[in-house]
């Protein structure tokens, strides 16, 4: 089946023993795809919550535990090996995780303690040492003081020397009136407002000087680095009998408010020196003690960051994928009945039924007697439709999230990706076609192949799109050798089949040349054209653009038309496969017909004019204007019955898609509309009562055969007017492959006749160096411009054409992903996240 259509799903029955329904659910995961239905979404009864519950607690240890190793210099666990852990899963068990778990958290969090309580007297000896070294460092200024002559600096000495006197005398003192001081340590960021609100509350009777500690401490509480600063505040002290004035309560208060350390500021500098001395000392030991504790910490971290085997996770990181992987399996069991058996429906594909019955018959031995379990397929298809599983690999896989993101495909429904693969590199192609540019976008996609490893958790946009990336720089490559563009320059790879006549002398210099073809224009036998893409004499020519832009633009109306019926035969095989006859006959054949005879035969014209020589060609848009206006043509190409008789049948298919369809579905449902009592007996049948699972099935038909007549004639009405209007708007559409083409080209050529020629142009030896840093401004802007913004934009192009103007004319894209119950799955999903 391939890509085309998605797996054929079954819908069945699992059931399982309670007594082994973790070992038959893990078994399911490891080893199939399979979807669980909820069971039991109605009462929410959830019979696994307390396993979950367990768990949850058992992740939030390893967050934890994760969170502290990040503080352990050097810490990284290794990762990303989860099919190694896979095969090595049953080493772990529950109740054993969760012990060692809990063991853990208990350590680490005596760890934090510790490591709390050691910092916090590291931290207030040094804030202390400081408080000392700023004292010190204040003695010392009124020592080097002493021999000021001015008035007003003998004052200030006299009233520092008061406050610092290294003798610690008291004769300058009043009885009663006295200075003090308070001392301690504040965060930096804190510093301005501590000093305004002491300036406040002592209503400006305080003095308050900072001196900033460049060293950054560690907080114990937060384990960040903040800057400290010491401070000293100064005021005049009432001692009115009491040990405490006043005004010292008072900046102690404001002190505690803001949490700062306050320390005993020294009497005298040779007991500042002790207390120095002292401190030190203090220090050092604090060091030590921090240094062995973190020794002692990394040691313990690193059997939990040390890899369990070779080519497998850290012994953390396992805990945790065995956490993912439990609670998967115990959130699959919430979605069970029963009591003695636990049952769930379930969707799988059918190719894999045969391996699930095997395995649980395999697993089923005897020594457990009954406790077997067993697949139990649906006799009745299920009325819900099926999901929708799209086997992919490495390559195909991003093509189809390329499609899976416009919408998931239906049930069996034709798969956009199968075509993408080609067409979408293609197109892209053709709007940023150069050689030059394409070989730069192929790079990237090699190195991109070449390095998926790497990329895959480094750089994972990249290494998810990187055979994308591949496919764009080949298709670039192979429109640049068309349009024969590398880096806006023409390449001669073979000899070109025009000639330049000799110039005569009477022939004035600027004027117009007119090249000679070599070949046989009018095919009659003689020598061939360019063997391959553009002949390079165009390229400079007087009349290229105007070459170019029909050249282009016919090119892009026969590749729109092309992909545009490719989705019709799509839509053809979607009513083909589905059986359904009135789609077939009523919407795909008239679409078709609508399609082939105005715009296919459009695209015939257009091949026809190139491979046909003809004195006076037709202009193509006169022969279209005149058909849909029922005009006369006056160059017709095929006279002018052919356009008429293709105009008739364009207008006879547009009711033909309007009308039959609701008429037929009306007759079909009037037919199937019959009393109850003739399809499940009644006087004349064979019994006058209903079934309890005949009354469910005779209401849910009622539900689903609700049919408004009004309602689908509308809807059809809608579906026509979308289609032939969207046939001609879509065909537009596809002209933007020629206007980016045409820009792209264009920009090239800008910045290379902007850049390198300017360099170039430049006298010798001058146009050495002008050369070289042209080159550097002509590669940034190639680089940015055109290799960044200009892919960019091409890209989204095409997929706008593939998303619109192509699914359109096929693709529902109302469907439901298949999610199956996969370890594999689950787990890669969660570590790429």
């Amino acid at each position: 089946m391939g890509l085309l259509r998605s797996e054929p799903m079954k819908h069945g029955t699992l059931v399982v023993p309670v007594d082994r329904a973790r070992e038959f659910i893990d078994l399911i995961g490891r080893n199939t795809k399979m979807q669980f239905e909820d069971m039991n979404a109605r009462d929410m009864h959830r019979p696994y919550k307390k396993y979950i519950q367990r768990i949850d607690e058992m992740e939030r240890i390893i967050r934890f535990l994760e969170e502290e190793l990040t503080k352990v210099p050097g810490a990284s666990p290794v990762r990303h090996n989860v099919d190694a852990f896979l095969d090595h899963s049953d080493e772990y068990k529950l109740d054993d995780v969760e012990s060692k778990l809990h063991k853990m958290h208990k350590e680490f969090i005596q760890f934090k303690e510790n490591n709390g309580k050691l910092l916090e007297r590291r931290n207030a000896a040094l804030e202390e040492r400081y408080v000392v070294q700023t004292a010190m460092a204040s003695m010392a200024h009124v020592a080097s003081s002493r021999s000021v002559r001015s008035p007003e600096d003998r004052f200030e000495f006299e009233a520092s020397r008061s406050l610092l006197d290294e003798e610690g005398g008291t004769s300058r003192r009043s009885l009663e009136t006295m200075f003090s001081n308070i001392a301690g340590v504040i965060h930096q960021e804190e510093q301005d407002r501590f000093a305004r609100m002491l300036f406040r509350a002592t209503r400006g009777n305080t003095f308050t000087h900072f001196q900033q500690i460049f060293e950054p401490m560690r907080d114990p509480k937060t384990g960040r680095q903040v800057h400290k600063s010491v401070f000293v505040i100064y005021f005049q002290d009432h001692r009115m009998g009491s040990s405490v004035s006043a005004m010292s309560e008072k900046i102690n208060k404001i002190c505690s408010s803001f949490g700062v350390n306050t320390y005993r500021w020294p009497s005298s500098r040779s007991a500042a020196e002790e207390m120095a001395t002292k401190l030190k000392a203090q220090v050092e030991d604090q060091e030590k003690l921090l240094k062995a504790h973190e020794h002692f910490v990394k040691s313990e971290a690193a059997s939990l960051l040390e890899p369990v085997d070779r080519n497998r996770d850290s012994l953390i990181e396992e805990w945790r994928l065995f956490c993912i992987k439990e609670k998967s399996i115990y959130a699959t069991l919430n979605l069970f009945e029963g009591n003695m058996n636990l049952r769930a429906s379930c969707w799988y594909p059918e190719e894999d039924e045969d391996r699930i019955r095997a395995m649980c018959i395999q697993n089923s031995s005897s020594q457990h007697g009954h406790s077997s379990a067993m697949l139990v397929p649906d006799k009745i298809p299920p009325r819900k439709s099926p999901p929708t599983y799209i086997r992919v690999n490495e390559f195909t896989a991003i093509f189809q999230v390329l499609v899976d993101t416009y919408g998931l495909p239906r049930y069996q429904e034709a798969n956009p990706a199968l075509f993408t693969i080609v067409t979408f590199p293609f197109l892209f192609g053709v709007m940023y076609g150069d050689i030059g540019h394409g070989l730069m976008l192929l790079s990237v996609g090699l190195y991109a192949v070449w390095k998926s490893d790497e990329l895959k958790f480094s750089f994972p946009v990249m290494h998810e799109g990187r055979y994308i990336l591949l496919m764009m720089g080949i298709f670039a490559v192979y429109a640049g050798f068309l349009y024969n563009d590398f880096f806006s320059i023409g390449l001669s790879l073979f000899e070109s089949r025009w000639t330049q006549p000799a110039i005569s002398p009477e022939k004035k210099p600027g004027s117009v040349v007119a090249m000679q073809p070599t070949f046989d224009h009018e095919n009659r036998g003689g020598p061939g054209p360019y063997p391959f893409g553009l002949d390079p004499a165009w390229h400079g020519a007087q009349n290229e653009l105007v070459f170019l832009n029909s050249m282009k633009m016919k090119l892009a109306v026969v590749l729109g038309v092309t992909q545009m019926l490719v989705g019709l035969f799509l839509r053809f095989s979607n009513a083909m496969y589905e059986k359904n006859k009135v789609d077939f006959a009523c919407e795909c054949v008239p679409m078709m017909i609508f399609m082939i005879s105005f715009f296919g035969f459009m695209d015939y014209m257009i091949l026809y004019k190139w491979v046909t020589p003809m004195a006076n060609p037709p202009s193509i848009i006169n022969s279209m204007i005149a058909m849909a206006m029922w005009s006369e043509d006056s160059n017709p190409m095929f006279g002018h019955i052919l356009p008429q008789i293709l105009m008739a049948v364009c207008m006879l298919a547009v009711p033909w898609m309007l009308i039959p369809k609701p008429i037929i579905l009306n007759r079909r449902h009037q037919v199937q509309k019959r009393p109850t009592s003739q399809r499940f007996g009644g006087p004349d049948g064979r019994g006058g009562h209903m079934s309890l699972d005949e009354e469910s099935l005779l209401s849910e038909e009622e539900e689903e055969e609700e049919f408004d007549l009004m309602e689908c004639v509308i809807h059809q009405v809608i579906e026509t007017i979308e289609y032939v209007l969207g046939t001609v708007s879509h065909t537009a559409s596809y002209l933007r492959l020629w206007a980016l083409s045409l820009a792209h080209q264009q920009l090239s050529l800008v910045f290379f006749g902007m850049t390198m020629l300017g360099g170039m142009s430049a006298p010798f030896p001058l146009n050495i160096f002008t050369t070289y840093f042209a080159f550097g401004s002509w590669f940034g802007i190639t680089v940015g411009v055109l290799l960044g913004m200009d892919v960019m934009e091409c890209f989204l192009h095409t997929l706008r054409l593939h998303w619109v103007e192509f699914q359109s004319k096929f693709y529902k894209a109302d469907g439901y992903a298949f999610v199956p119950f996969c370890h594999r799955d689950i787990l890669h999903k969660k570590t790429d996240e």
